[in-house]
């Protein structure tokens, strides 16, 4: 938590703003009423656009003393304003002129990752990815637990026939009935990237219910066996990739001997180099989770589920933890020491060649 006393300073002259998201299934808050609470005691000005998707309503904000603003209204704040967010902002403005902090999934050559970073430089913006935010190397604040949770009970849906679209958002309760409701004969599921958060998420889903589960890690995905992990009822992806390296389901494996019926692609990096289940290039949605390959093939149908805002599926959940460990780092934001110097780092790198 941030430095308590009730004449702290910490975030004295920070100004935050917390913008509507223009994805429609978005529903998550980058930071809670509750917290929004500690930031606005410790001196930082938070203002919260107003959206009807949010999970948390206005008045919980402006009760805790955020300032509120018309959605999109963010364009015309002060320069020096934090712009906070979580998925991808509209098309326009052209040029990017504010500090921008969300997850943009713009580092690993990914479809309109040039384009995005033209427009931070066009502007003499600067992003902040959340993906980057990391100290020694580690993250250190993301969605993945939920990511991998909402993934592989949506796998397990999907595997049983009961997953129904379009997909609502729920609470952990809802989803863990469902999913129970489901699995009267649990399966064998194979986890991979079972230590990291999503991993863990998926690993603690499937416990739930009583599958059987394999957990791989980097051992065992470095040299993989390929046969064994076909030997699985369902797959759930939980790696991290920066770059090429041996896929995991390929499109030939659809012709290969297999009990594999489905994969929750929780990573979901389809449009990258670094998409380590190629059979699939492409995300699915809410109303359409579940694309199907295979059907004439000789190892039978394989269902992919490639959703790349899963936690959105659970936004109270996942939102309440992502804040937690998200607000003590504001500390180091305007000094971009901390987490903040590698997402900085990352940027720079990532634009230097468009300068």
């Amino acid at each position: 938590m941030l430095v308590t006393g009730t004449a702290s300073t910490d975030l004295h002259g920070l100004h935050l703003w917390m913008r509507h998201e223009s994805r429609p299934t978005e529903r998550r808050a980058p930071i809670t009423p509750d917290d929004a609470r500690t930031i606005v005691n410790h001196g930082a000005t938070l203002t919260v656009e107003r959206s009807h998707q949010r999970v948390f309503a206005i008045e919980e904000y402006e009760h805790v003393g955020c300032a509120v603003a018309d959605p999109r209204s963010w364009v015309e704040a002060p320069l020096t304003t934090y712009v906070v967010g979580i998925k991808e902002l509209d098309e326009q403005p052209a040029t990017l002129r504010h500090t921008h902090i969300y997850f943009a999934h713009a580092y690993k050559e990914q479809e309109g990752s040039r384009a995005l970073l033209r427009r931070f430089v066009d502007g003499g913006g600067e992003l902040v990815d959340i993906e980057y935010l990391a100290v020694n190397q580690r993250r250190v604040v993301a969605f993945g637990y939920w990511a991998g949770y909402v993934g592989a009970s949506l796998a397990v849906l999907a595997h049983r026939g009961a997953l129904v679209a379009p997909l609502a958002p729920a609470t952990r309760l809802d989803l863990d009935d469902a999913v129970a409701q489901s699995s009267s004969s649990p399966g064998s599921a194979l986890v991979l990237g079972a230590r990291g958060r999503s991993g863990r998420g998926a690993v603690d889903a499937l416990g739930r219910v009583g599958w059987e589960i394999s957990r791989w890690g980097i051992d065992q995905t470095r040299e993989l066996d390929r046969a064994r992990l076909l030997d699985h009822d369902l797959l759930v992806n939980c790696v991290v990739s920066y770059g090429r390296q041996e896929p995991f389901v390929r499109p030939r494996d659809l012709d290969a001997p297999r009990r594999l019926r489905v994969i929750g692609d929780v990573t979901c990096d389809v449009t990258s180099e670094a998409n380590l289940i190629p059979l699939n290039t492409a995300t699915t949605t809410w109303d359409e989770p579940v694309r199907r390959f295979g059907e004439s093939s000789t190892g039978g149908p394989l269902d992919v589920i490639a959703i790349d805002n899963l936690p959105s599926l659970l936004p109270r959940e996942a939102s309440v933890s992502f804040s937690a460990d998200f607000t003590p780092l504001l500390v180091d934001l305007a000094s971009r020491t901390g987490a903040f110097a590698a997402a900085r780092e990352a940027f720079v790198e990532a634009t230097s060649t468009l300068r």
